[in-house]
């Protein structure tokens, strides 16, 4: 990998380090600490915020017609989420194995927490674990993605992506036949010692 390249790659890291820094800084202000991995609020944090909460007939009687109509068209995607998660979750126990590429933990990427808050009505607290699982599956999706391409086929696209997963920029670049094979043994073997940060 070309030294600008790999320079680039560690500045972004850097800052996605001082990134996860300033979040974890800003959660002291919010009264709340997390201890192995659950929340605890600081004693009277949660009545505090129950002055903030919307009642729900004020919730569901201030939201416009076509949003209530749109409800059923959102929520009908957990089967395909949920059948989503388990498929590829099986395909990891199979094939990462044979492979011999660490497993993605499932845990780290579902975070259900919201419900939690004091502030948040009924409706918002399902609304936000919907969210919060939809949105972890198809993180932990991508992740399992990203290691199989990284494992089998690391080539950068030619084209220009809107996005690209954190493994992207050990691929071997396009076109680089002269270099295609040992950037292809350099991934997969990355991929079987993983450890659980960054590149």
């Amino acid at each position: 990998m070309p030294d600008q390249i790999k320079s680039i790659i560690e500045r972004i890291s850097a800052l996605q380090e001082e990134l996860e820094q300033a979040f974890e800084d800003r959660k002291k202000d919010f009264g709340f600490t997390l201890e192995k991995q659950k929340v605890r609020f600081l004693e009277g944090e949660i009545a505090w915020q129950k002055k903030f909460k919307r009642l729900l007939v004020t919730y569901i009687f201030s939201a416009r017609l076509l949003v209530l109509l749109s409800a059923p068209v959102i929520y009908a995607l957990i089967l395909p989420i949920a059948l989503l998660d388990l498929f590829v979750t099986i395909y990891q126990l199979i094939c990462f194995p044979v492979y011999k590429m660490e497993k993605v933990k499932r845990h780290e990427y579902i975070v259900l927490d919201r419900h939690k808050l004091g502030y948040l009505n009924m409706i918002e607290k399902v609304n936000c674990a919907y969210c919060g699982y939809a949105n972890g599956v198809l993180a932990y999706v991508t992740e399992i993605a990203a290691r199989t391409e990284s494992y089998w086929c690391p080539i950068k696209h030619a084209r220009k992506m809107a996005s690209y997963h954190r493994w992207y920029g050990n691929f071997s670049d396009y076109g680089d036949a002269e270099n295609y094979l040992a950037d292809l043994r350099r991934n997969m073997e990355a991929m079987r010692k993983l450890d659980q940060k960054n590149p």
